[in-house]
C-alpha cells in the first residue's frame, strides 16, 4: 500500500491539531560556548519566511523562530541517528533520548549491516556516534520545548524511493542494511539533504549562539556527506554501475524538492564530483519545505504533512512541506 500510494503520487495528508505556543526556556548546555543563558521558545520573534519559500508554505506552518528551527533540525537528526545506529550496532536511540512534546512514534525496519570491511564499519560507528551526539545536544538546547521522536520508517520508505528512482523494479525491495553498498546508497539519500537543510535554515536563526552551533553541525554533516560520496566513488571503480545508481537517486531528490536542478551525483570514472556546489563552488541550500518534500517522498505537487520516512509527519510547528 505504501509504495503504491507514493508511486501513484497520492500522499496521505491530514490536518494537524493547533500547536501550543512555546514557553520561555533557558537553554541548557550552551553557556560554555560563550552565550550565557539564552532563551528560546514562543517569546522569540517570529521571522519572515525566506524569499524562495512561498507565503502559502509559511501560512501552513507555525511561527518560524529559533525554537521551531532547532526542533525541525532535531526531527532530521532523529532520522539519521536511528539509521546509522541500527546499521552500526543493531540498536536505535535509547528510550530516554526519544521523549518530548507530541506523541512519541515507533521505528520500522533497520538492523546491523554485515560489514565486510573494517573501514566501512568504523565509518558507520563514527557517524552513528556523531548523530546520537547531535540528538543529545539539540534536546539539551531545547530543554522542555524539545519534541519527541516522530514515527520513522526505515523499511518501506527506502523501497519506495529506490523504485521511484528506477534503482529497483516495481515489486522488488531495497534494504539499505543488507550489505555495504546498499548502506552507502541509503546514507547518500540522507547526507546531502542534511547539509542543504542546515544551510537553508541558517538565515532563519536569530541567536548567534544557535547559529554558531548550527554551523558546527552543518560542518560535521558536510564531512559525513563527503565521506559517503567518497566511499561510493571508490565503489564505482569496482562496480561501474554505482555511478549510474547514485545519479538516479540524485535525480529523484531533484524531482522531489521542486523546480531547479541543484542536486548532483558523484561523477564517473573520468571525472569526480565529490563536492556538490553551484558555479561559484558554494554549497546550495534547501528550504525547510523542500526538505520535507524529500523526506515525505512527496510527488503530489501539493503540501504534505506526512509520508515517506515520516509516515505520521514530523513533530513541531514546521511540519508542512512546500
Amino acid at each position: 500500500m505504501f509504495g503504491n500510494k507514493f508511486l501513484g503520487q497520492v500522499i496521505d495528508r491530514s490536518a494537524e491539531n493547533a500547536i501550543d505556543r512555546r514557553k520561555l526556556l533557558t537553554m541548557a548546555g550552551i553557556a560554555g560556548a560563550g552565550a550565557g543563558a539564552a532563551v528560546i521558545g514562543a517569546s522569540a520573534p517570529a521571522m519572515a519566511a525566506p524569499a524562495h519559500d512561498s507565503d502559502d508554505w509559511y501560512s501552513h506552518n507555525g511561527p518560524v523562530n529559533d525554537g521551531s528551527i532547532l526542533n525541525f533540525a532535531l526531527n532530521l537528526e532523529y532520522l539519521e541517528a536511528e539509521f546509522y545506529l541500527r546499521a552500526a550496532t543493531g540498536h536505535g536511540l535509547p528510550d530516554d533520548m526519544t521523549t518530548g512534546k507530541y506523541d512519541r512514534g515507533w521505528v520500522t525496519g533497520g538492523h546491523k549491516v554485515p560489514f565486510q570491511h573494517r573501514m566501512l564499519s568504523n565509518i558507520a560507528q563514527e557517524i552513528a556516534k556523531d548523530e546520537q551526539d547531535h540528538v543529545a545536544f539539540l534536546r539539551s538546547a531545547l530543554g522542555g520545548a524539545k519534541v519527541s521522536r516522530p514515527s520513522i520508517d526505515l523499511q518501506h520508505s527506502f523501497t519506495a524511493a529506490a523504485t521511484a528512482a528506477g534503482v529497483i523494479k516495481p515489486g522488488q525491495t531495497f534494504d539499505p542494511f543488507a550489505n555495504e553498498l546498499n548502506f552507502l546508497l541509503g546514507a547518500f539519500l540522507f547526507e546531502d539533504v542534511g547539509v542543504t537543510a542546515y544551510k537553508g535554515a541558517a538565515p532563519l536563526i536569530s541567536n548567534k549562539t544557535y547559529l554558531s552551533a548550527a554551523a558546527g553541525i552543518l560542518a560535521v554533516e558536510a564531512y559525513h556527506g563527503g565521506i559517503i560520496r567518497g566511499a561510493l566513488y571508490d565503489e564505482g571503480f569496482e562496480q561501474p554501475s554505482v555511478f549510474g545508481t547514485v545519479q538516479k537517486l540524485s535525480n529523484a531528490r531533484d524531482l522531489l524538492d521542486g523546480p531547479g536542478d541543484d542536486d548532483q551525483g558523484i561523477g564517473n570514472q573520468w571525472a569526480s564530483n565529490l563536492v556538490p556546489t553551484d558555479g561559484n563552488s558554494i554549497a546550495y541550500s534547501r528550504t525547510p519545505g523542500a526538505v520535507l518534500d524529500i523526506v515525505y517522498l512527496n510527488l503530489s505537487g501539493k503540501p504534505a504533512t506526512r509520508g515517506g520516512f515520516y509516515p505520521r509527519g514530523v513533530n513541531g510547528t514546521i511540519h508542512v512541506s512546500a
